[in-house]
């Protein structure tokens, strides 16, 4: 697996929404863990295979809709490339910005704060009509292209409009197929159902601390090299790469919101060697730890996804 930056930045500093309708991934698509600094909102239109979010393995097909909060380590792993194509339409954006525009529509905007801040809310759903929700997007597509020829203000205008009208779709989908419950027994986390899973669990438990396969092999009662054989037929990585870009992926969350110390950051996170590090961070983010934390316009190309 070839690592690609890690944290994609969409620049949402200087323009908070960022569109990406029906595009065709089929040649282009890279198998990667990444996270982005705003939240995302991915559906899937042609494809099948798994979404990796975090301790979970999620089935994807068209239809599909997923939403990943801003910084949340993810990654999609495509079945049958290039025979079967790959196409969906991709929307990273400043949740908070939809947030204030969804004031007026308060169980609207309760409902993009579980989506953003929640982390027992389901992060998974289906489309009751994928058919109609492409409608929806080919109607404000030429409307947005545009608005992008006539300024940022009129384009954060028309992508707001359509972010509201999707945001009530999701709503309704989640609601029919109960996805968003609200009893307290239906709100723990589900459990997981697949030893690679379990392996993600252990791992989310101990990424702070030097990783000793042995112990993960103990803890999910395999031999090493079955833990490892397993893993990579699972999830389509190697453990040590997976646990690197969780560890990465959560120094960028605590350079970005603590005013934690750069050195004390890599401990926290199981990388004592300062150096090394140093050195890790820069490759796959590109960008110094330093850098990183101390500056709020880093670009990026789009999402590979």
């Amino acid at each position: 697996m070839s690592f690609m930056k890690l944290m994609n930045y969409m620049n949402l500093n200087v323009h908070p929404v960022q569109f990406s309708f029906f595009k065709n991934r089929t040649h282009e698509f890279e198998e990667v863990f990444h996270a982005h600094q705003g939240m995302e909102l991915l559906v899937v239109h042609e494809g099948r295979g798994i979404a990796v979010i975090e301790q979970q393995i999620v089935e994807m097909a068209p239809g599909a809709i997923f939403c990943f909060r801003p910084f949340q380590l993810h990654r999609l792993r495509l079945y049958n490339l290039p025979q079967e194509r790959y196409v969906r339409s991709l929307f990273v954006l400043e949740p908070a910005v939809l947030e204030t525009a969804l004031a007026v529509f308060p169980a609207l905007q309760q409902f993009l704060r579980k989506l953003w801040k929640d982390p027992l809310s389901p992060q998974s759903f289906h489309s009751s009509n994928l058919i109609e929700l492409e409608k929806c997007f080919r109607l404000y597509t030429p409307r947005i292209e545009k608005a992008a020829q006539q300024g940022a203000e009129r384009l954060l205008e028309e992508q707001l409009l359509f972010l509201t009208a999707f945001m009530h779709q999701l709503r309704a989908d989640a609601e029919t197929t109960n996805a968003l419950q609200t009893e307290p027994s239906a709100r723990h986390p589900r459990k997981s159902s697949t030893m690679a899973e379990r392996m993600l669990a252990w791992i989310e438990q101990n990424y702070s601390k030097p990783f000793k396969l042995e112990e993960l092999a103990q803890a999910v009662h395999l031999s090493p090299n079955h833990v490892s054989a397993t893993f990579r037929q699972s999830i389509g990585s190697t453990i040590t790469e997976y646990l690197t870009a969780r560890r990465i992926r959560q120094a960028c969350w605590l350079l970005k919101t603590t005013d934690m110390s750069v050195q004390d950051i890599g401990e926290a996170v199981g990388l004592g060697n300062f150096s090394y590090f140093c050195q890790l961070f820069k490759k796959h983010v590109g960008y110094t730890p330093y850098t990183f934390k101390s500056c709020d316009d880093l670009l990026s190309n789009f999402s590979k996804q």
